[in-house]
């Protein structure tokens, strides 16, 4: 399917449109010291865009602690509940700051977008808060099987949308995130901090920094 428009737009969810950052962050920390392993906002930031499975096992690593596979499966259906606890509680005020107005701009001017992220609960966030129409395409970890840095999430994105790599821009908030952008050869925008996110093509603190001549000079951009 040939496009109209020469650049489409792929979404990661954490962080970047909602802030459930926080929350996998209060689910893992509680995790983590359940165990007696110490968790901060440092370790937090190693476990962005990373798959719930690889983020157990990180922390487990941290803690130089091993565990049965019976253990390691309460852990995680343990931390889901008590994330998805949080989440069930979301509304539209979860909306990060200038997020609507970037996706309003650009599907009232057509261009293709779909959602790339790791959460298996992608679809139930964005019910919550109300932005599923937004999005042509989810594709979340119950359709991938190779986490980021691997792009295998965007890529699949962009399969859908009718787009080659290079014609895409993706928005991430975490390391793992630019790395698949990169990898991949789209266009990378790191929302956060520009330190964390350095090897981002563009950085912005939120989307309050993103009007449509920014968005212009991402899609005139080249790589």
């Amino acid at each position: 399917m040939k496009l109209k428009f020469k650049k489409a737009f792929i979404f990661d969810l954490d962080g970047v449109i909602v802030d459930t950052a926080k929350f996998h962050f209060l689910a893992w920390k509680n995790l983590a010291e359940s165990l007696d392993i110490s968790f901060s906002e440092e370790e937090n930031e190693q476990l962005k865009g990373v798959s719930r499975v690889k983020s157990l096992e990180k922390i487990l690593k941290w803690g130089n602690k091993t565990i049965s596979e019976e253990k390691f499966n309460s852990l995680m259906a343990m931390k889901n509940e008590e994330y998805l606890s949080f989440v069930d509680a979301m509304s539209t005020d979860d909306i990060l700051p200038g997020v609507l107005e970037t996706l309003t701009y650009l599907k009232e001017n057509d261009y293709p977008i779909a959602l790339g992220s790791a959460s298996k609960n992608a679809r139930r966030i964005l019910t919550k808060v109300k932005l599923n129409s937004y999005f042509e395409y989810i594709v979340d970890g119950n359709e991938v099987s190779k986490a980021k840095p691997d792009p295998e999430v965007f890529l699949k994105g962009c399969e859908l949308l009718g787009v080659e790599p290079k014609q895409s821009i993706v928005f991430e908030d975490s390391q793992a995130g630019i790395k698949a952008a990169n990898n991949a050869q789209m266009t990378s925008v790191g929302i956060g901090d520009e330190l964390v996110l350095s090897e981002a093509d563009f950085n912005f603190k939120s989307f309050s920094e993103i009007s449509e001549d920014v968005l212009q000079t991402l899609i005139n951009f080249k790589k």
